[in-house]
């Protein structure tokens, strides 16, 4: 496992002041990446380490490798602290309502008063613009920027099957931090860099609109669309089993007819472009059906392999534990949950000289990291211990005081 100062962003420190998923995800690329990443949450942890249901999985996906700093920002002794960690720091992230951290003492102005060299992201519902004040929520972006529109039924808008505008949004925070960083080498000023829902929605979705810019008609959803190739579908195994296929060129086309040992339509002229296959679809589909049907899946499988054809079983998250593709290159990442429980989760989709990126720093409990941070910034344990007994700092093993 790479150890953290042969990382990208080594030496890159980093102060957490995030929930739920976007911000987490930013300061989880980061990092993963080998940013010193600090974590700074209340007392009593979280609020995301409790979720159930569909939120049961926030924590545990995007707070590795991350140090957790548990006080109580509304104290003046708590934000001491946090203003003590944010001077050292090279990048702050915060994801909480319009004007929330401003009203804490932790908003831009102020911190960037103390450290000009500091790179501030805001993660928001929305850019500037008269939708700015609005609380927004991955699935409210989802439904206003036409995405689930597009993901679901003509008559059923579907929100896509993960917090996609969250992941993504928090993606092009780390984008904006990484270019302020490189900016700052040059100016040797920081900046605010702020990314959003609503605004990442309109860009995932930008290829529909430019789409209907080209054709001069509006797209349909993707559950109906007019396929752009003649084989572009989900078919059924012997055992009845699913798998997509995609044969996307001509020369797919040919490879996939001599895969398969269909002479007649390879020599068919009429088939020899897309544009001719799509016409015959009608006519098509049925004969690939039954030949694939005739076929197990994992005969099926590896003749699509052996042809270099584009294809896909139907899964389910939980078949991606056992993918042997992932299992063998380190694409999952050992981590302990609350609970004490083991289990592996995705490791970030990158290579670096081929190398994927580990764990350094195991999920951490809430203020298991505390103690460490404060006496990092200069903190007598007199004055450690005193902040403890108040209720102020809690540290790994100490209770948390009832509000």
């Amino acid at each position: 496992m790479a150890q953290q100062e042969d990382l990208p962003l080594a030496g890159i420190k980093v102060v957490e002041f995030t929930h739920m998923v976007m911000g987490p995800a930013a300061g989880g690329i980061l990092a993963d990446l080998g940013a010193e990443v600090t974590k700074v949450e209340p007392c009593q942890g979280d609020n995301t380490r409790r979720l159930q249901g569909s939120g049961a999985g926030y924590f545990a996906m995007y707070n590795r490798n991350k140090r957790s700093l548990a006080l109580d920002l509304k104290s003046a002794e708590g934000k001491d602290i946090a203003l003590r960690l944010v001077d050292q720091a090279d990048v702050v992230i915060e994801n909480f309502r319009h004007g929330a951290m401003d009203r804490l003492g932790l908003g831009y102005t102020a911190l960037s008063a103390r450290n000009p060299r500091l790179v501030y992201c805001s993660l928001k519902g929305f850019l500037s613009g008269p939708y700015e004040h609005r609380t927004a929520l991955d699935e409210v972006t989802q439904m206003m920027g036409g995405l689930a529109y597009m993901t679901g039924l003509p008559d059923r808008p579907l929100r896509a099957g993960t917090s996609v505008v969250d992941i993504t949004g928090g993606m092009f925070g780390v984008i904006a931090i990484l270019a302020a960083l490189q900016q700052r080498q040059h100016s040797g000023r920081g900046q605010q860099v702020t990314s959003s829902l609503f605004e990442t929605t309109a860009y995932l979705v930008g290829q529909h609109m430019a789409q209907q810019a080209v054709t001069g008609e509006e797209p349909p959803p993707m559950s109906v669309r007019r396929s752009a190739w003649s084989i572009y579908d989900i078919f059924h195994s012997a055992e009845n089993e699913r798998v997509f296929v995609g044969v996307v060129s001509d020369t797919l086309w040919r490879a996939f007819c001599a895969e398969f040992d269909l002479d007649d339509l390879a020599a068919d002229p009429a088939l020899g472009t897309n544009a001719g296959r799509v016409a015959a679809r009608e006519h098509l589909i049925p004969r690939i059906s039954a030949l694939f049907a005739s076929l197990s899946k994992a005969e099926l499988m590896a003749k699509l392999d052996r042809a270099g054809i584009p294809f896909a079983p139907i899964n389910k998250p939980a078949d991606l534990f056992d993918d042997p593709h992932l299992n063998a290159s380190g694409g999952l990442v050992p981590v302990t949950l609350e609970n004490g429980q083991q289990t592996r989760l995705p490791a970030l989709p990158v290579e670096f000289a081929g190398r994927r990126l580990g764990v350094r720093r195991d999920l951490p409990s809430a203020g298991e990291h505390s103690l460490e941070v404060a006496r990092s910034l200069g903190l007598s344990d007199d004055q450690i211990d005193a902040l403890v007994t108040h209720g102020l700092l809690k540290g790994i093993d100490q209770p948390v005081p009832e509000s």
